[in-house]
């Protein structure tokens, strides 16, 4: 098999990943195959949510049912992967479990850090906002569109007599219900 450190992906129940790194990292010591088996990660990254005007970062799960493990891979190393409870198998063709290539596994690290966090929106195009900070407080406005590259929001809101837009944070504005 493959006698290099490789990266590959195990395939688990899904919202067991954080278990099976648990149980395969207790499996690895017990077992004595610290020198087969390296780093486990389950791919997570940062998730900016944003309700009622308060930011809240979430950890959120890349790609949920899947773990990577670095390893050697042997056969006694790939029988103490495989047979971790939670573990339903290798990614891969038939029965070989085929490795990430170096960049996939790099683009995935960077994804898991190094990146600007994600921002899940909790507003729609057409709702009624207030807005709750800033040089519009108390005015209010319907959200014309959502500037997902900005993390603003454009909102129409009415000044004498005439609607005009202005982008605001998400953090300034509140619905209306």
């Amino acid at each position: 098999m493959f006698m290099s450190k490789r990266w590959f992906v195990i395939h688990t129940y899904s919202g067991y990943e954080n278990k099976v790194k648990a149980n395969l990292e207790k499996r690895i010591e017990s077992m004595n195959m610290e020198d087969k088996i390296f780093r486990i990660l389950v791919p997570m990254e940062d998730e900016v949510e944003i309700k009622d005007g308060k930011k809240k970062v979430t950890k959120r799960k890349i790609f949920p049912g899947y773990v990577l493990v670095e390893m050697i891979m042997t056969d006694d190393s790939w029988y103490v992967v495989r047979n971790t409870p939670g573990v339903t198998g290798f990614v891969g063709s038939g029965a070989k479990p085929i490795p990430l290539d170096e960049a996939e596994a790099r683009q995935i690290m960077g994804t898991m850090g190094v990146d600007e966090p994600r921002t899940k929106v909790d507003f729609d195009a057409g709702e009624q906002v207030r807005v709750i900070s800033g040089p519009f407080e108390n005015f209010s406005g319907v959200i014309e569109e959502l500037l997902l590259d900005k993390s603003k929001l454009r909102v129409l809101i009415s000044m004498f007599g005439r609607e005009t837009p202005v982008e605001l944070d998400y953090n300034q504005v509140e619905k209306i219900n």
